[in-house]
């Protein structure tokens, strides 16, 4: 697998959203990018608030642009602030620098898109796209 198709963006889509019914989390919105950035699929749960799909998509575009998870972008966040304004800004705004945005590997280690999730804690938000990414069969990477 060279990138995330869409059959494969739905399975880790729905495997999230298992994670989050079961653990009682808010309502979530998830966005599933290919490893060139592009968005293969996304849903936006009932009751999730406006705006979530764009901070969905700048978790999982940022990990992207940065080859590391949202998790690991808010500790150079803390770190470097400057740094991590000047790449939103080179990104075109799309980097929401929290937890929630993980990086999709296949079975051979090949990077091949990122999952986005936003409506609950950064915390749970991670947790679920975990969840997601690793029922799909594949390796996620939040650092």
């Amino acid at each position: 697998m060279t990138s995330l198709d869409l059959e494969t963006a739905r399975t880790v889509i729905a495997g999230a959203r298992a994670h989050a019914s079961s653990a009682g989390l808010k309502p979530l919105t998830v966005v599933v990018l290919d490893a060139g950035g592009h968005v293969v699929a996304v849903e936006r749960e009932d009751g999730s608030s406006m705006k979530r799909f764009e901070i969905a998509f700048g978790k999982a575009y940022g990990a992207l642009s940065l080859g590391m998870g949202s998790r690991s972008i808010m500790g150079r966040a803390e770190q470097q602030p400057y740094f991590i304004a000047a790449v939103t800004s080179a990104v075109g705004g799309t980097l929401v620098p929290v937890p929630g945005g993980v990086l999709v590997r296949d079975d051979g280690g090949d990077l091949i898109g990122a999952v986005g999730i936003t409506g609950d804690t950064s915390d749970n938000d991670e947790a679920a796209a975990v969840a997601g990414i690793t029922g799909a069969g594949l390796t996620p990477q939040v650092d």
